[in-house]
């Protein structure tokens, strides 16, 4: 069984048991999209033998469009389980005037490269609400991400593509709180580094409340991270102009 259908399965099961708890629950929608813009976006690969060359200022890539979608159960105003997807895929074209050992290919210098980044990810998360009012929540929680990604070099009649599935725990957090009625802020993310690596998304975004089951939200995020081993040096920085709908039930 695949990675993917797991991490599914275990999700319904998951919103199944929380469904059955109670009859006082929420279920939410959100849906975000906007412009994706890359900041550094450095890669070595191998990690201990290949070249260390950037994605944004030598082969240069290109901003994108993006979407992302999470949808969850709110149990009591206090328990949020909740599933997220999380495309992102960036193109580069340029030339590095030196050659660049990526994967078992040698690109020669001032080849003309043309890249593919993807950092596909889809999360379960769990995040409890210690404080709850009219004015806002505060809430720390746990993530599960599945991290699908890839990088694809092609030139010179070569291509190489290093391919990478695994699964990082993250640590969760929510702040919102209402400035009046209908306008408020919001400041969310998951987090977590370590010595083998580090993964931030981060949001913070204004909210407007149009109705008790639905807001929409402006805002900037921004997703930073890597991991430095003998198999993979890449860290990467992207900045989000982002807009959103939330809905509710």
């Amino acid at each position: 069984m695949k990675i993917k259908q797991i991490f599914i399965i275990v999700f319904l099961a998951g919103f199944l048991f929380v469904f059955n708890l109670a009859a006082h629950a929420s279920f939410i929608l959100e849906v975000e999209g906007g412009k994706v813009y890359p900041g550094y976006n450095d890669v070595r690969i191998p990690g201990d033998t290949g070249t260390k060359f950037s994605l944004y200022d030598e082969v240069e890539s290109e901003s994108a469009w993006f979407w992302r979608m999470r949808a969850g159960y709110l149990l009591e105003d206090r328990h949020f389980l909740w599933i997220l997807a999380a495309p992102l895929r960036l193109e580069g074209n340029g030339a590095v005037d030196r050659p660049i050992t990526f994967e078992d290919a040698t690109f020669p210098a001032n080849a003309s490269l043309r890249t593919t980044f993807q950092f596909n990810t889809y999360r379960l998360g769990y995040r409890y609400n210690f404080i709850v009012s009219e004015k806002g929540a505060l809430g720390g929680g746990v993530t599960l991400l599945v991290r699908d990604a890839y990088i694809e070099v092609e030139g010179d009649g070569q291509s190489e593509k290093s391919s990478n599935l695994g699964f990082v725990p993250l640590l969760n957090f929510h702040v919102s709180g209402k400035i009046t009625p209908y306008f408020g802020i919001l400041f969310e993310g998951d987090a977590l580094a370590t010595p083998q690596g580090r993964a931030f998304d981060i949001l913070t975004a204004f909210v407007f409340y149009i109705s008790d089951s639905l807001s929409v939200r402006a805002g900037y995020r921004f997703i930073e991270g890597g991991a430095d081993n003998d198999k993979v040096y890449t860290f990467s920085l992207f900045h989000f102009a982002t807009v959103g709908l939330e809905m509710r039930w």
